[in-house]
């Protein structure tokens, strides 16, 4: 059983904070942070976790630290066995890992019907799931270490489904997508997304779907992205980390050059029943909260009202 949402579980390392059951409001903007919206309509929003970027922009920064350590000390023309040790274990691994998923078929998105409310969660077997939209649960989950060079945290959020058939085999019951997204705040504004999608509407989120459709190459979306960010926050922060930090410390051209070939356009459901299933309803015909949802997201927002008034 699933603590309610709101609840929280805090260790000496570690920090679980459940989010749903019920579905209520986190208190947080509703944010993308990981580009896991694939395509958002009226009738569904498709979310998917190959996040193929979030890898490069991890072991990139890794890799030209490595770089910039062994040419200052020498070690990477004399090839220390330490140092190309240290290398190959912590960036070369994850890079082969990340070489071989490219040449696997993306997986099928989610699919959150917010007209129906209701999940739709494909398999790998090509069956699928109509996980009730209550029925889903979310917890955001945050484990710190701390060695010599201080604190550092990391975190998930873990969204599981349960099959609706109870005849189904143990490790046939339960799935769960887990979003490397650092846990806590982070975690309830990208569980605000699908949140905030069924129970608001899809005008309320923000998505980033247009980059799964380029008009402009990659080069020429990358200068349209720093010009945007000047709009937004002045030429100096834009060129500072849209500039600067996008293209060298994250590699953002290669991030884009990979999500063009694994994502552009995303895998779609393909399923007949699926497809009749994704199909508008007379507004009439819209499935309604449950009474205790209604009841349980009243209360939490007028909560949010006092805080927000107090604070």
């Amino acid at each position: 059983m699933t603590p309610p949402a709101g609840t929280r579980h805090k260790g000496l390392f570690s920090q679980d904070d459940y989010l749903a059951p019920p579905h209520i409001p986190t208190g947080q903007p509703p944010k993308d942070v990981l580009n896991t919206i694939w395509r958002k309509n009226d009738v569904f929003l498709d979310i998917g976790d190959y996040s193929i970027g979030s890898a490069v922009m991890i072991i990139w920064p890794v890799l030209l630290l490595f770089l910039m350590v062994g040419w200052h000390t020498g070690d990477l023309a004399n090839f220390d066995l330490i140092y190309w040790g240290g290398a190959i274990s912590i960036c070369g691994i994850p890079t082969l890992i990340v070489l071989h998923s490219l040449t696997q078929p993306v997986p099928l998105p989610v699919r959150f019907n917010r007209q129906r409310r209701e999940v739709c969660v494909p398999r790998d077997d090509g069956s699928h799931w109509i996980v009730p939209w209550e029925q889903v649960t979310a917890a955001a989950t945050a484990v710190s270490s701390v060695g010599q060079h201080g604190k550092t945290t990391q975190g998930l959020l873990v969204v599981g489904f349960t099959n609706p058939d109870s005849n189904a085999k143990k490790e046939d019951r339960e799935f769960s997508l887990g979003f490397s997204c650092g846990g806590g705040t982070t975690a309830m504004c990208l569980w605000e997304c699908m949140r905030s999608y069924m129970e608001i509407g899809p005008d309320v989120i923000s998505d980033n779907t247009h980059r799964l459709n380029p008009k402009r190459g990659i080069l020429a979306t990358y200068i349209n992205d720093i010009v945007d960010a000047a709009k937004r926050k002045g030429w100096f922060l834009a060129l500072l980390w849209e500039g600067f930090c996008g293209l060298i410390v994250f590699n953002t051209l290669l991030i884009d050059l990979i999500e063009r070939k694994k994502l552009a356009p995303p895998p779609d459901l393909t399923d007949p029943a699926i497809v009749e299933w994704s199909k508008p309803l007379p507004p009439e015909q819209w499935a309604k909260r449950s009474p205790e949802l209604e009841q349980a997201i009243a209360k939490r927002e007028a909560e949010l009202t006092v805080e927000q008034a107090a604070a």
